[in-house]
């Protein structure tokens, strides 16, 4: 593609150095619009200027990616509400050997689940859950959300559905889902464990600092989060469980105690509800006794033990002082009650479980090769149906700004290539980025590395993949299908590079900004410290194990 009238190659460069800069410095003095409000204006300069017009700007905004990312945002909803994050948490925490041995597990739980529910989705998934370990452990948040990015993003590289440039190139290439990962599993793999490494040594001394003594942290008033209060999966900060799924058998008691006991006061009268009355007032007296810090420290797990323990000596002996007919007419009750909390459990487990069951349904669906968009709208659907609840507040927590940012990304970009400026770096390079020799490897894939920083990986492969894919074939038939695992590899490990790099670097950034309790800044400089070296030499560990192959 040659390169456009000078006009337009320079509004096009103006454009799309506005939307680089806003993308990059969200809050500069000058015009401190944000991100999101920062792509709409690059989106809107392309059309102003006559870069793109207006029908190609909407057509440039690639639906099926943002049908994926709203589908597995509303999935994820539902398995946080379906307590998947309680199971995650002690997975990661389970014999935990501190920081370092977090870190190499959020490592390989990220990189394998992105391989299956493709890199945005763990993103999206576990950012907000990872700064909340982060914080219960004392340990700083930024090794972690750059182990979750960054693995997330390698794993991605192992199947077609990792991510959405590896669909369109195995749309493209026509390589099977076998055969796409027999090329790029052992690159991986390896890949992680260097990246792992790398993050290990980098951070090898903010992660020696020792966790504080559990005597001190434990006069320390935990926050609590309400169910309701929770947006984008927040979770209640002490206890990794939400307050709709404690499994306290002692807490149950109390509290079906308490509340049987007011109902059956006002059944019996006179005797019975006086009785109660005391009662109720000395419980609260020794409620006050034993705890004088309760309203202080509600959230600590020993005073919530002992606020059981006396709820239940209480209740004890307000039946004792019961009459055998009034004793009857509260087993009867209580009967009831047991029935109907029996029941709500039951219909939980049964929910649940056909969240879980949803969930597989779409990872068979998308391991079988269906439409990646559908299959993750057509599974947040089925959910919000089986649900049977007013979808609104589910549908609230989805990050409706980020999907508005990748709207205007998509146009920015698509103005940018209409210049013919990443077209016109390829037309210079391709004689010399024959991938038969290790020269012209290293000279492609740092094409594709640049290319895939600056105009973002999807487009890079689409504007590459065919040529690519034609010189290879010159060659053999072999070079062709190497030469599309290579550029899988290096523009999805690309996306390492820097904050811009992929989606789910944005994902991670706005995620950690947003969290009302765990709010954390991931800088566009912290990231790229990183992400330059981490992405140098993961790039060619990969690349000698695919050209290799």
């Amino acid at each position: 593609m040659a390169l456009a009238t000078p006009i337009k190659v320079i509004l096009g460069s103006i454009a799309f150095g506005i939307f680089w800069i806003l993308a990059v410095f969200p809050a500069v003095p000058f015009l401190p619009i944000g991100r999101t409000a920062g792509s709409l204006l690059g989106a809107m300069l392309m059309v102003i200027f006559r870069v793109i017009s207006p029908d190609e700007a909407y057509a440039a905004i690639d639906l099926p990616i943002l049908g994926l990312l709203f589908g597995t945002m509303v999935v994820s909803v539902f398995l946080e509400r379906a307590d998947m994050f309680k199971h995650l948490g002690k997975l990661l925490s389970w014999k935990s050997r501190g920081g370092k041995d977090l870190l190499f597990r959020v490592c390989l739980i990220s990189a394998f689940s992105s391989a299956l529910f493709t890199n945005d989705t763990v993103c999206v998934v576990l950012t907000e859950f990872i700064l909340k370990i982060a914080r219960q452990n004392d340990l700083p948040p930024q090794p972690f959300l750059l182990a979750l990015a960054s693995s997330a993003n390698i794993g991605s590289a192992a199947t077609p559905i990792g991510n959405p440039q590896n669909l369109v190139i195995a749309v493209q290439s026509g390589i099977s889902f076998g055969m796409f990962l027999k090329g790029l599993f052992g690159a991986m793999i390896v890949g992680v464990l260097v990246n792992t490494c790398m993050l290990l040594g980098y951070f090898w001394k903010v992660l020696s600092v020792e966790k504080k003594d559990v005597e001190v942290a434990s006069t320390v008033p935990s926050e609590v989060v309400a169910d309701d209060e929770v947006i984008s999966h927040r979770f209640s900060p002490a206890t990794m469980s939400h307050f709709t799924s404690l499994g306290s058998q002692e807490l149950e008691a109390a509290v079906e105690a308490v509340m049987q006991s007011n109902s059956v006061s006002a059944s019996l009268g006179g005797v019975g509800d006086l009785s109660f009355r005391s009662r109720r007032y000395n419980s609260e007296g020794e409620i006050q006794t034993a705890s004088p810090d309760l309203k202080e420290a509600r959230a600590d797990g020993a005073v919530r033990a002992s606020i059981v323990s006396v709820e239940v000596t209480a209740s004890k002996r307000f039946v004792r002082s019961l009459s055998s007919r009034q004793r009857d007419v509260l087993r009867d009750d209580l009967s009831i009650s047991e029935k109907e909390i029996t029941g709500e459990r039951w219909k939980r487990i049964c929910w649940k479980v056909s969240v879980y069951l949803v969930t597989l349904g779409m990872l068979v669906a998308l391991l079988m090769g269906l439409n990646m968009s559908w299959t993750a709208l057509t599974a947040a659907l089925v959910l919000v149906v089986i649900d049977f609840k007013d979808a609104r507040p589910c549908l609230e927590k989805v990050s409706y700004s980020l999907l508005i940012f990748f709207c205007g990304m998509f146009i920015t970009v698509d103005g940018f290539n209409k210049t013919g400026i990443p077209s016109a770096l390829w037309d210079l390079v391709e004689p010399y980025s024959k991938i038969n020799n290790a020269g012209g490897v290293a000279l492609f894939s740092v094409v594709v590395l640049i290319l895939s920083n600056i105009a973002s990986n999807v487009p890079t492969v689409l504007l590459l993949g065919a040529r690519v894919a034609a010189s290879a074939a010159e060659i053999s038939p072999t070079e062709e299908v190497r030469a599309w695992l290579i550029l899988a590899w290096v523009s999805t490990v690309a996306g390492n590079l820097s904050l811009l790099g992929s989606a789910a670097n944005l994902i991670v950034c706005e995620q950690a900004r947003r969290a009302q309790f765990f709010g954390y800044n991931l800088s566009f400089f912290s990231h790229l410290r990183f992400g330059v070296p981490s992405t140098l030499v993961v790039t060619t560990v990969g690349l000698l194990l695919v050209t290799s192959s």
